[in-house]
């Protein structure tokens, strides 16, 4: 596969803080690659230095075969941004926004009539297309939005926490683009809080943490290293009691317990986690599966849950 997006030792420092410290990962042209870290990760200045808003202090950044530094002009036409903070004006009309930012990347004619026609249709806004802007829900600006970062064909989508606050319809309708645009060869690059998003659109991710890459790889892959399939145990008893189920069932199993709440992964079969549990005089209430996810690999990798981190 060819890499869309390469980053080579890409690094920034702010005074004596390595806002990102030394980053090596490439994105593959047509492929959804997720980006995930806490705040203060060094994700929102990872993807300021791909866009061209920030100089890279070390290393490169290549976009389309375009180093953001030394070909500045043709890497920035080759990227969409669609940021996080909604950069549209809200007494144009969705029409109005969007001739204006074509305009900006050089659109003319009726290139931007077919352009304005086409992103209209894929946000679902072609309807609504001569409102003011003020008067959309906050779900369909993000839509706007997303159809602003679209105009110009840019090989490369940046998208930045674009479900934040939208409805479940726009939500819908943000994920149909952005699978009709995977399946039309657009590379997106996706960030975002929400992680069964992430683990439902991107091919393959990426975690900062502390301004470094401390894993990439295939959902997939990441889940089966990372996510151990277990059991939830709601128990109830005396504070003793459930002291002593833990510790005679710490030989045939790994237990974390929250409250009444134990998570289990068992070593062996679970038959004797039980025995040993309601050995010790605890009364089981509920169990349940527990599924790998990209919260328990995110837990596993960085020691703290994505959202608690924000």
């Amino acid at each position: 596969m060819t890499a869309l997006l390469a980053l080579q030792g890409l690094g920034k420092d702010y005074g004596a803080r390595k806002a990102v410290v030394s980053l090596d990962l490439e994105v593959q042209a047509g492929e959804i690659f997720g980006l995930l870290g806490p705040n203060g990760a060094g994700k929102t200045t990872t993807i300021s230095m791909v866009s061209g808003v920030v100089t890279p202090t070390r290393g490169k950044a290549i976009v389309a075969g375009h180093d953001v530094c030394t070909a500045a002009n043709a890497a920035r036409a080759s990227v969409g941004l669609v940021p996080q903070d909604l950069a549209i004006y809200e007494d144009l009309t969705a029409r109005e926004n969007l001739a204006f930012f074509g305009s900006l990347h050089g659109l003319r004619g009726g290139t931007l009539r077919d352009r304005l026609a086409w992103a209209l249709d894929l946000s679902g806004l072609a309807g609504r297309a001569d409102e003011p802007a003020k008067q959309f829900s906050g779900g369909m600006k993000r839509r706007l939005n997303l159809a602003a970062g679209l105009l110009h064909e840019p090989k490369l989508l940046i998208l930045d926490e674009p479900t934040v606050g939208v409805d479940p319809q726009s939500r819908n309708h943000i994920f149909e683009a952005i699978l009709a645009l995977r399946k039309a060869g657009m590379t997106i690059l996706y960030t975002s809080h929400y992680l069964e998003e992430v683990q439902a659109l991107c091919d393959r991710i990426a975690i900062l943490d502390g301004g470094r890459l401390i894993a990439q790889g295939k959902v997939g892959e990441l889940l089966a290293a990372h996510a151990e399939v277990g059991f939830e145990v709601e128990v109830e008893g005396e504070e003793f009691a459930i002291t002593t189920a833990l510790a005679m069932a710490a030989a045939f199993a790994e237990l974390d317990r929250h409250g009444h709440t134990l998570h289990v992964a068992p070593t062996g079969p679970l038959a004797p986690v039980i025995n040993a549990i309601e050995g010790a005089g605890v009364r089981i209430v509920t169990i349940h599966t527990r599924r790998p996810d990209l919260e328990a690999v995110f837990l596993e990798l960085t020691g703290k849950s994505l959202r608690d981190a924000e």
